[in-house]
């Protein structure tokens, strides 16, 4: 028995596993492509371990094929795993759980692993990754606190414990933590996630974007969700900016065109690309590229958080393709055999006739059933950041259907944490000049002038 970088016990691993075991558990919690070289090892291995990892690795890719790749993955490990310990047992384990969709067991198993395991810092990831993605906060949160006594001293265990505090809105325990993670490693991807969010939901546009421009020499070698999605964090500092160009070269540079084939590469194009549409932007025939590839993905109802965004760009385009997802939606509202089923049944198929009604210009429509989703969106998954799309696209109905008392409503809620964005006060000017309130639309376009100059 041997051990892996962070002191794990490994059995029957020679010294090309534990090789490939490190290089996959440090890429997948640094966001780094080493931790496809698990695959590499597999083809010669004979240690259990480096399967149920290969095995994790193919669900992660987030696509319907996902469970077809991993389970010879899954069979080797358990061929191989009669003498393995607890430890790996219950990893094999997550691997099929995962496989299965019984996500509930794929949390408990992490949470019981990380309790017993605090230096598993790629059981913690991947424990932070299902409770996210149901919106159980809390439990990332209380799953990260459980690794502090025994892996302190890593910086990786302070920024997953960090963005779990920032989710809570606990906003200045997340920028502690996310602080003591760059104390120990300046270039941690998640900690610099984590300060990008902080910056945004206070409304230090300024201070975030100069931050994360600060940063980002340290996400080049990463893999394509932490480069776009940490880019994709600036661009929405651009967009508050007014700083257009800085804007469209981001996205087109950074955000898009890394792994167009990728889930999350796709959402952050889809979402980013929205949010310009909505600040006024004009983005020309970006959205024909990116439909495109969501467009391969078919009717992928994998995850209730990325199947949204297939939707808007599919519907943004006018692809045949939307309707079909639709339809799957739908299906999947229905079937009650899922452990999302509610979720679906209560959230999902709302919003997304709130999209399909969007793109068909019905805002009476989009505005109703984006209504009756947004309260309990957050168990669709996905950060509050980035379930602003949703917001926003609400806002736009209301403002596409001249409900501007109702437009005031949600502008001023939202100047409480973007108090001088540009594309805000544009819209604040349009709704106060159409109420009737000139004093106040000026006020609206003097924070405009006071950003751009």
């Amino acid at each position: 028995m041997t051990h892996d970088l962070y002191g794990n016990s490994v059995t029957g691993a020679n010294a090309a596993d534990i090789d490939g075991i490190n290089d996959f558990v440090h890429g997948f919690i640094s966001f780094h492509p080493k931790a496809t070289q698990i695959l590499k090892t597999a083809k010669t291995s004979e240690c259990a371990l480096v399967h149920a990892y290969a095995a994790w690795l193919m669900m992660m890719i987030e696509s319907p094929a996902g469970p077809k790749l991993a389970r010879p993955f899954i069979d080797k490990a358990r061929l191989l795993g009669s003498n393995v310990n607890a430890r790996e047992q219950a990893i094999i384990a997550i691997a099929q759980a995962f496989v299965d969709g019984d996500i509930p067991r794929v949390i408990r198993l992490c949470e019981d692993i990380v309790a017993e395991n605090p230096r598993d810092m790629a059981t913690l990831k991947m424990a932070q990754y299902h409770t996210f993605n149901i919106g159980d906060f809390p439990a990332m949160l209380r799953v990260a606190t459980k690794a502090l006594n025994g892996a302190e001293d890593i910086a990786y265990t302070h920024g997953m414990l960090s963005f779990g505090y920032e989710e809570c809105h606990l906003l200045d325990h997340a920028q502690a933590a996310a602080e003591r993670a760059l104390d120990i490693d300046e270039s941690e991807p998640w900690a610099h996630h984590t300060l990008a969010h902080v910056h945004l939901t206070r409304g230090h546009i300024d201070h975030g974007a100069s931050f994360m421009e600060d940063v980002s020499s340290h996400w080049a070698g990463l893999n394509s969700f932490m480069h776009s999605h940490n880019w994709w964090h600036l661009g929405l500092f651009y967009i508050s900016q007014g700083r257009n160009d800085d804007l469209l070269n981001t996205y087109d540079t950074h955000v898009w065109g890394l792994s167009k084939d990728y889930s999350q590469d796709q959402i952050n194009a889809v979402s980013l690309l929205a949010r310009m549409e909505f600040a006024g932007v004009n983005v020309g025939d970006r959205w024909q590229d990116v439909a495109d590839h969501v467009a391969k993905r078919g009717a992928d109802t994998v995850s209730p958080f990325l199947t949204l965004q297939y939707l808007y760009a599919l519907d943004r385009t006018q692809r045949t393709q939307g309707e079909a997802l639709l339809k799957a939606i739908e299906d999947r509202a229905q079937d009650d055999s899922q452990h999302d089923h509610a979720v679906w049944r209560d959230v999902v198929i709302w919003a997304a006739h709130g999209i399909a009604a969007h793109a068909a210009h019905d805002w009476e429509d989009s505005i109703r059933f984006m209504g009756k989703a947004l309260p309990r969106l957050s168990e669709a998954g996905g950060s509050h950041a980035q379930r602003d799309l949703f917001e926003q696209i609400y806002l736009d109905a209301l403002m596409q259907a001249n409900r501007l008392p109702q437009a005031q409503q949600v502008l001023e809620m939202r100047r409480t944490y973007d108090p001088s964005g540009v594309p805000l006060n544009k819209m604040l000017a349009r709704v106060y000049d159409k109420n009737g309130l000139p004093d106040l639309a000026d006020t609206a376009r003097a924070r405009i002038n006071r950003v751009l100059g």
